[in-house]
C-alpha cells in the first residue's frame, strides 16, 4: 500500500514538470517566432516603399504640362544613338523651346517638315534670345531611326538645334500628348521653358494643323527674358 501511494505520487510530479516545460518551451518558441516575423515585417517595409516610389515616377500624367508648370525631365538619343538631349542639362545653359512632332505615323509629315523649316530660318532670332530648340520625333520602335533620317535628311540642323528620337512613345506618354488613333502617334505641340524648368508657353494642337509658329515663342522667350 505504501509503496503504492509512492509510486502515485511520483507519477504525478513527473507529470506536472513535464507539463510546465511543455508550457516554457511552447512561449519561447512563440516569442522566437514573433521576433523573426517582426524582423521580416521591418526588412520588408524599405522594400514596399521603394516600390511604390518607383512606381508613383513611372505613373503616367493625366493631362498635359500647363503654362506655369514645371516641365517634367527627360531624356532622349538622336537616331544614331550617339548623343543624348537630357532637358535638366540643357536648360541649366538657357531656356529650351521643346518642339513635339508627329514623328512617324506611318508617313512623313509635310506639315511637320514646314514648321521645321520654319525654326530653322529664324534659328539667329532664337539663338540671339539665348534659346535651344529640342525636335522630337516620336512613333512606333521599329524602325523609327530609319524614318527619322529620313525626315531630316534634307535638313542641317544648326547648332542652338538638337533632334532626338521617342521609340516607343515613352517620352509622348510621360507628357500626356499620345494621340492614340490609327496613323496617329502624339498631339503637335510646342513648349517654351526657363531655366528654373517652369513652362511660359505652351501650344498643344488636336489636328495636324495649327502649330506654334516662331513668333509666338520669341514673344514668349523675350517675356523670359525681362
Amino acid at each position: 500500500m505504501l509503496w503504492n501511494r509512492v509510486l502515485a505520487i511520483v507519477t504525478v510530479v513527473c507529470a506536472v514538470m513535464c507539463l510546465t516545460s511543455c508550457k516554457e518551451s511552447s512561449s519561447s518558441s512563440t516569442s522566437t517566432s514573433t521576433a523573426e516575423d517582426q524582423s521580416m515585417s521591418s526588412a520588408a517595409e524599405p522594400m514596399m516603399e521603394s516600390a511604390e516610389a518607383t512606381e508613383s515616377q513611372h505613373m503616367m500624367r493625366s493631362a498635359p504640362p500647363a503654362v506655369g508648370e514645371t516641365a517634367p525631365d527627360f531624356t532622349l538619343s538622336t537616331p544614331d544613338q550617339t548623343t543624348s538631349f537630357s532637358l535638366a542639362q540643357q536648360r541649366a545653359q538657357g531656356p529650351v523651346v521643346l518642339v513635339v512632332l508627329r514623328g512617324w505615323p506611318e508617313y512623313q509629315c509635310p506639315i511637320c517638315t514646314r514648321q521645321v523649316g520654319q525654326f530653322v530660318a529664324h534659328a539667329d532670332e532664337l539663338k540671339a534670345a539665348g534659346a535651344h530648340v529640342v525636335l522630337v520625333y516620336p512613333g512606333p520602335a521599329d524602325r523609327l531611326d530609319e524614318h527619322a533620317d529620313e525626315f531630316i535628311a534634307n535638313t542641317t540642323l544648326p547648332s542652338n538645334f538638337s533632334f532626338v528620337i521617342d521609340p516607343g512613345y515613352s517620352f509622348t506618354n510621360s507628357y500626356a500628348l499620345r494621340w492614340d488613333a490609327p496613323k496617329e502617334t502624339a498631339y503637335p505641340s510646342t513648349f517654351v521653358i526657363d531655366q528654373q524648368g517652369k513652362i511660359h508657353f505652351g501650344k498643344i494642337s488636336h489636328t495636324h494643323g495649327d502649330r506654334a509658329d516662331v513668333a509666338e515663342v520669341l514673344k514668349a522667350l523675350a517675356e523670359i527674358g525681362t
